[in-house]
């Protein structure tokens, strides 16, 4: 899949993707950053990447003993900081922080540690995980700037490929448009000289990329397990939008060969939680109004939906609750025609 995505972007400027949480997105990133370390012959680092493992480059000290120097260390080890020091990039940071927080902060590159503040005083607040991940995500947009903006001799010259997997984990709705906005910018700015990959789970923040970026050369895909089969890719380049009607396809799938899960309710009960939503509905029971045992179906999703399933744990249901899933299912089914692609036969 990595190699794939690089012979895209040989004739591409950007490749999107979008995939649920659990895909493999995150080793996907790994590995395509990989390929180039694996060369025979002149093996090299040629991508700079944002994903967990780029948060995990920063932890807290929380000052557990007297509750006040709370600040964030710098894994200094990193080439993603090799011109962190000589650049002091503050201000451009600063520039990326403002559109999304009010808060300060400033770097000790001596002890490489981070501290935060709100008003003139450095007071070493402890910020929100939200806040700490757009903090992270706008020192790598710096560092991307800089790379962009590279003629050939700076720290970032090795810088060919960006890869940026799911970049707003804990952000509101709001920011996520911000960020997708913002970023989409820097790219289009830097677009004849890094070829990148984009992968997320967010559909707002994939929707408002593909609508920025549908100018330029592009390649989106929807990014989903096929069994034991592997991955397929989808092109998704005139819908954008794909991925709610693959997930009915998936439960159509499930529920015509009987191999029903206990998450699938969590499944179905998100997508008429979604359809709600979009037609102003108060709640997601308002999306079966008017079909035959409307009531026990809504109790149901209500009741059967609540549990705490996982996909990487699947537990077959029983035969009852295999019916009325089935029965839900169909009657949601016929109430919206849905046109529901033949991706997982």
């Amino acid at each position: 899949m990595a190699v794939r995505l690089r012979d895209d972007l040989n004739n591409h400027h950007f490749v999107l993707l979008y995939a649920y949480n659990g895909t493999g997105k995150t080793r996907l990133s790994m590995e395509f950053k990989n390929i180039s370390k694996k060369k025979k012959k002149n093996p090299v680092t040629d991508t700079l990447y944002y994903n967990a493992f780029t948060e995990d480059l920063f932890h807290w000290n929380n000052d557990l003993e007297n509750d006040t120097q709370r600040h964030l260390i710098i894994n200094r080890n990193s080439r993603f900081f090799e011109g962190f020091r000589e650049l002091a990039l503050e201000e451009k940071i600063f520039n990326f922080l403002e559109r999304y927080a009010d808060f300060d902060f400033r770097i000790d590159y001596d002890a490489w540690t981070i501290t935060f503040n709100k008003g003139e005083e450095n007071n070493h607040i402890k910020v929100s995980r939200g806040e700490e991940n757009i903090f992270i995500w706008c020192i790598f947009l710096a560092i991307a700037e800089l790379a962009i903006d590279d003629d050939g001799n700076g720290p970032y010259n090795w810088v060919k490929f960006i890869y940026i997997d799911d970049p707003i984990s804990s952000l509101d709705d709001n920011n996520a448009i911000g960020v997708a906005s913002d970023l989409a910018k820097l790219l289009k700015k830097g677009k004849d000289k890094v070829k990148v990959v984009i992968s997320s789970h967010h559909s707002l923040f994939y929707n408002v990329m593909y609508n920025e970026l549908k100018k330029i050369e592009h390649k989106s895909h929807f990014l989903h397990k096929n069994g034991a089969d592997g991955y397929v890719l989808r092109a998704t380049d005139e819908t954008p939008f794909f991925h709610h009607v693959a997930m009915l396809a998936e439960l159509k799938k499930v529920s015509e060969n009987g191999s029903i899960n206990t998450y699938h309710f969590n499944m179905l009960r998100g997508i008429l939680e979604k359809t709600s939503t979009f037609f102003g509905y108060d709640d997601f029971s308002s999306c079966i109004n008017g079909v035959e045992d409307e009531m026990l179906f809504s109790r149901a999703l209500n009741l059967l939906s609540h549990g705490k399933y996982s996909i990487y744990q699947p537990v077959e249901m029983n035969e009852d609750n295999k019916e009325l899933f089935n029965r839900i299912l169909t009657a949601f089914l016929e109430k919206y025609e849905f046109q529901l692609p033949e991706i997982f036969a």
